[in-house]
């Protein structure tokens, strides 16, 4: 199988109107990609004047554009810098803040607006501008510099935005990601395999399971039940999860 190399997050300044990416603009990646991220939708309703309050949700009128929320949390740790490591973890994370600082309006120079921003992580997007930033600080030395923190973002967009995708989106076959089948309370492995309509191959499925006692299943034990014993006595089950964010967020404009 070959291996595949690990994509890291990043955040790229863009134009104000957020349509493209901003020329000499701030591109940095991150530490360590997030380990969740919550997509939020929001309308913008309200009850006109006078109406009638007992119409429920007929009486709500729609009152402005829609809104679209990416809210993640980014960790920084000095101690795990392999490369040019620094003292103190805010000279990482003030990379992050320049997301946050308001600049010239590209509009009107009079007036202050914050740079446009990219979240990029493979083929997941987001455009937006970075509406709330919370760092927090711990893992001191014993000079009193912070060497960890975690770095909370929240984006925004005024539009709600839907995911696209290229393709039929039909993942196929993959190496190392056949399905498992959980044992249920008092299956026995010939069981499963007969249900599966593999009822004759359940000795050899148990051998590439390393299966020792087919009769007395655990209830929840995962079965792979394409998998077989190979030549030698070795067993040939494998397994792997993966989570990948296959979603683009449309730009904005």
């Amino acid at each position: 199988m070959t291996e595949q190399t690990l994509v890291m997050a990043k955040l790229i300044e863009l134009k104000q109107d957020l349509t493209t990416e901003l020329s000499g603009g701030k591109q940095i990646d991150v530490q360590f990609n997030p380990e969740t991220m919550k997509v939020t939708f929001a309308n913008q309703v309200a009850q006109p004047p006078g109406g009638d309050q007992s119409a429920g949700t007929g009486g709500i009128q729609f009152v402005g554009a829609g809104t679209t929320k990416l809210a993640l949390t980014l960790w920084f740790d000095v101690t795990a810098m392999a490369d040019n490591p620094v003292d103190d973890v805010r000279r990482l994370t003030r990379d992050v803040i320049h997301f946050m600082t308001p600049k010239e309006a590209e509009s009107d120079p009079s007036k202050l607006a914050p740079p446009g921003t990219r979240f990029s992580w493979g083929s997941f997007l987001f455009d937006g501008m970075v509406e709330g930033l919370e760092e927090s600080l711990e893992f001191f030395s014993a000079a009193g510099k912070p060497l960890r923190a975690s770095v909370a973002l929240t984006l925004a967009q005024q539009k709600i935005l839907v995911s696209s995708f290229e393709g039929s989106g039909s993942a196929g076959s993959r190496p190392g990601q056949r399905p498992f089948t959980p044992a249920k309370q008092g299956q026995s492995l010939q069981q499963m395999s007969g249900a599966a309509g593999k009822g004759g191959d359940w000795q050899s499925i148990a051998a590439g399971n390393g299966i020792e006692d087919p009769l007395r299943m655990a209830p929840g034990t995962f079965v792979d039940l394409n998998a077989k014993a190979s030549v030698g006595g070795s067993f040939g089950a494998s397994a792997s999860a993966g989570v990948g964010a296959g979603g683009r967020f449309g730009l904005g404009g």
